[in-house]
């Protein structure tokens, strides 16, 4: 009888009893090197095959190459582990591994072409674990979707395992995906420092010692696992949360923009409640889609703008916002202007957060996490910001026109003291016309 407390690292107590009560479906299993997380996975995999009579499994990285000497050698160091290599079939050159006595199987694939990898049938059950191994060389959660939903077909329980060495940009879809909320997906990260130095060997801690003196940045990333950034990431204050109906309704100053689109480009409309006071942003109701006419927008604008408030929008879109106005919307056009785009960014930037329902915006809430400035020929960053993939940023910013341009103004003064803003500069024409500071008596009805 093998005890798993002595093959198993300690910090992965807590998904080994969730799996066992069967708590989850999708298990994101990210950590540094030599954090075991891999070795996890494949004990958990084939113990919970030879439990299950009916369970198969698929095991996927993105390139077929690399399958026999990662995930087929570590399932083969499991079997061997656990003392039951007499139970299973492993054959040299086949990428498919058999337990003899029902004939279930795991089998390998590499995901070079998703569309490629169709459900599969099983002589025995069905394929209840999916593994993707090396999650960040995936192209993005549409292409694991793909898979998964051609995978997951004639069972009551799945388990989906995904590893990875979290990337170091914070925009990188495996990062911003792992933010965001659903109710079936556990969360582990985990590290060399869980694990019993004698299972890793002296000279993989005086290794991870030694870049810790000389490169700690490149430490944290390696062998913490930690996100440590590229630098270009534009959006720092992002906080995805739930946002309930409770607070919804205390909210009193309500942002609402548009940001128009129609093939390639997506018509976004996003509503949020600015505190003021707080320097908090919170954004829960989008709506965003492709092909979209004027006069769906308005349908589904007019069901959630019950009391027809005051929408601000591009004013690129001159028809549009014509239309909608017929249709009876209140449309205040946004012009652009010199900066307008660094300034709405900077003041985005400047709020102490900006809280995304990513349930209720899953788009914004991408969009906001994935926004990074992009690099030049050399590898350096580039001074504009990019000008895509933001569209229900710019219906943020819209939405907040009134704010950026008070904060532009601020900006501008403090970089120019000696240069007034327009407001400034009409209030000293009005006292040198009056001989002073105004009083409201001064002034009569023309």
């Amino acid at each position: 009888m093998t005890r798993l407390s002595k093959i198993i690292a300690p910090s992965f107590k807590g998904v080994h009893l969730d799996l066992k009560r069967e708590g989850h479906t999708h298990y994101w299993l990210s950590g540094g090197r030599g954090s075991t997380k891999s070795s996890f996975i494949a004990i958990e995999l084939i113990i919970g095959i030879m439990k299950d009579p009916n369970a198969n499994a698929v095991v996927l990285r993105k390139v077929k190459d690399t399958l026999k000497e990662s995930v087929f050698d570590q399932l083969v160091w499991a079997i061997d582990l656990l003392g039951v290599e007499q139970y299973w079939h492993i054959p040299d050159a086949k990428l498919v591994i058999t337990y003899i006595p029902t004939g279930q199987q795991i089998r390998f694939r590499g995901a070079d072409k998703p569309k490629k990898i169709k459900s599969m049938k099983f002589a025995r059950g069905y394929c209840k674990y999916i593994w993707y191994e090396e999650l960040d060389e995936f192209t993005g959660m549409e292409e694991v979707r793909m898979i998964n939903q051609s995978l997951m077909r004639g069972g009551k329980k799945f388990v989906v395992f995904y590893s990875y060495n979290p990337p170091q940009s914070s925009n990188n879809w495996v990062n911003t995906e792992k933010l965001l909320t659903r109710e079936d997906r556990l969360v582990h990260h985990s590290n060399y420092l869980t694990v019993p130095k004698e299972w890793l060997g002296e000279q993989f801690i005086v290794e991870a010692e030694h870049l810790k003196e000389t490169k700690p940045k490149a430490y944290e990333h390696e062998y913490l696992g930690e996100v440590t950034g590229t630098g270009g990431e534009v959006f720092d204050n992002v906080k995805i949360r739930r946002i309930t109906d409770e607070e919804i309704k205390e909210f009193y100053n309500i942002k609402r923009g548009i940001d128009y689109g129609y093939a390639t480009d997506p018509f976004s409309y996003i509503v949020g409640h600015f505190d003021r006071k707080k320097r908090r942003l919170y954004l829960f109701h989008e709506y965003y889609k492709v092909r979209l006419s004027n006069r769906e927008a308005y349908e589904h604008i007019k069901e959630e703008n019950t009391d027809n408030d005051m929408i601000k929008a591009e004013s690129a879109e001159p028809k549009s916002n014509h239309e909608l106005r017929q249709y009876g919307l209140k449309i205040t056009p946004v012009k652009k202007g010199p900066d307008s785009i660094k300034y709405g960014i900077k003041f985005l930037q400047s709020l102490e957060t900006i809280i995304i329902d990513d349930t209720r915006c899953p788009e914004t809430a991408r969009e906001f996490l994935q926004y990074e400035l992009e690099k030049d020929a050399n590898g350096n960053f580039k001074a504009d910001y990019p000008d895509k993939n933001n569209h229900s940023i710019d219906a943020t910013r819209y939405s907040l026109n009134d704010e950026i341009m008070k904060f532009k103004e601020e900006q501008q003064k403090k970089s120019d003291p000696d240069n007034p803003t327009p407001q400034e500069k009409h209030t000293k024409a009005v006292r040198q016309m009056t001989g002073g500071t105004p009083q409201v008596s001064a002034f009569t009805d023309w």
